[in-house]
């Protein structure tokens, strides 16, 4: 075999290996094998949003059980939070370490071990040390989706099929939401908590499907950088072979125009040059969308309870609200290559905003419905969109990494977020809250309109 740990692309024809690999990935039309990487992928973000829903429902189902104030309430939210923010930053830098792959099965495998324990939590202490765990192997999840797809599916389709993966994900997340109210509603099952079946059933989904990922290749282009050019050759050549069976025809050749080399990026690189100026904007909008985008998933069920709704009636409209998941990320699907990243990102941010401050000042339950329900209508067009786009950002060999970091600060903002939130939502009310979530996001637009570049079917390489 040949030895592929030297740093040196080797070369067929005069053009490395490793420049050919991505040129090669991109130029091949899609098949059933891309289509079942994206199920197989996609699902995990359903993971993220039903950790998201879930402290939520914790908030506001053990705010009664446990008797728990204003500050345990926003632990309990922001524990799982705290814990995917040194997830993503340690995580995503691994990936661009050790590879894709081997990450992919690390963090599912944490997850699911310490969302089980956490079913047992005896007491509020063991519950939010238990919830920060699993929280930290969860922390890379939709940051491995990305970068991953990015990195094998054609660029003709590329914010296509992200689209559509991340539908698989959401597309469980009002079944969860649904499964919730019923659990909580009922108590107990067979003698235990609701909630705690709630845990239970996150651990077992994770589980299985890392058993599914254990058969996923590793990303070529991640290999060419490494220097293992012929462990890339042979999964490149492999995956012609599959896709040209299964599309029944001859492969399109690759230009030599197209065979743009990777490299190593020290994560130096980031405050570098045009990088510098990616990674500010991409910090400022990570900071800036979670308070749109995860505030209105972890904090709906505790602010209807707030708007005097029981438990089982804030959980039964968040469900109905949360039906706008699978539908924006669906309604994004046709949209996603044909408009620019960037102004998808903006107009769907704008929808957010005015959603919000609708649903913040709603009384009648018709109204919190159909707003909730809009208003996540437009963040799944938005997440697809900026999940597609931060894959563009960056080289393969920074990918991860610089995801990573930037997805964190979402994460870190998460934490802080419902102890603000809920103070603001105690002494102003409701509306003051989505009326602040409204004024980010307006920021958020203005950061991406000046600062963001074109990327929409662009080679990887070549953005």
């Amino acid at each position: 075999m040949t030895d592929t740990t030297s740093s040196t692309p080797e070369r067929r024809g005069g053009t490395p290996i490793g420049a050919r690999a991505a040129a090669r990935l991109d130029r091949l039309p899609p098949s059933r094998w891309h289509r079942r990487l994206i199920l197989i992928v996609g699902i995990g973000a359903f993971f993220d949003l039903y950790e998201i829903f879930l402290g939520g429902v914790l908030a506001a189902v053990l705010a009664d059980q446990w008797h728990l104030g204003h500050t345990a309430k926003s632990w309990v939210i922001a524990a799982g939070f705290l814990g995917m923010f040194v997830g993503a930053n340690v995580l995503s830098v691994l990936a661009d370490r050790f590879g894709r792959r081997r990450m992919f099965l690390v963090n599912l495998g944490g997850y699911a071990f310490f969302s089980l324990l956490g079913a047992a939590a005896p007491d509020l202490s063991w519950l939010l040390v238990l919830r920060f765990l699993s929280g930290l192997g969860l922390g890379a999840e939709l940051v491995l989706v990305d970068t991953y797809l990015a990195e094998f599916l054609p660029r003709a389709v590329r914010g296509r099929y992200i689209a559509y993966a991340y539908t698989f994900g959401f597309v469980g997340v009002p079944v969860a939401a649904l499964l919730g109210a019923r659990l909580v509603a009922a108590h107990r099952l067979f003698g235990i908590e609701g909630w705690r079946w709630l845990l239970v059933a996150g651990a077992l989904g994770a589980a299985f499907l890392q058993l599914m990922r254990r058969r996923l290749p590793e990303s070529p282009r991640w290999l060419t950088v490494q220097g293992r050019g012929a462990e890339a050759e042979r999964i490149v050549a492999g995956l012609e072979e599959r896709v040209a069976r299964e599309t029944g025809g001859s492969l399109p050749s690759v230009p030599e125009a197209e065979t743009v080399p990777e490299r190593k990026v020290p994560l130096a690189e980031m405050f570098r040059g045009d990088q510098r100026r990616r990674t500010v904007m991409w910090w400022i909008f990570q900071v800036l969308q979670t308070v749109g985008y995860y505030g209105f998933g972890s904090l709906a069920p505790v602010v209807l309870t707030a708007k005097g709704h029981t438990v089982t009636e804030s959980l039964l409209y968040a469900t109905l609200s949360f039906c706008g998941y699978p539908l924006g990320s669906a309604l994004s699907i046709p949209l996603i290559d044909r408009i620019e990243r960037r102004t998808l990102i903006i107009a769907s941010a704008l929808g957010i905003a005015g959603c919000g401050l609708a649903f913040g000042f709603a009384t009648a339950t018709w109204a919190i419905v159909t707003f909730g329900f809009l208003l996540t209508v437009c963040s799944n067009v938005f997440s697809n969109a900026f999940h597609v786009y931060q894959t563009e950002l960056f080289p393969t060999g920074l990918r991860s990494s610089a995801i990573g970091i930037a997805y964190s600060l979402s994460r870190l903002t998460s934490v802080v977020l419902p102890f603000v939130a809920l103070s603001v939502l105690t002494t102003l009310g409701a509306a003051a809250v989505f009326t602040g979530s409204a004024a980010l996001m307006l920021l958020l637009c203005v950061d991406v309109a000046l600062l963001g570049p074109r990327s929409t079917g662009r080679s990887l390489e070549r953005i």
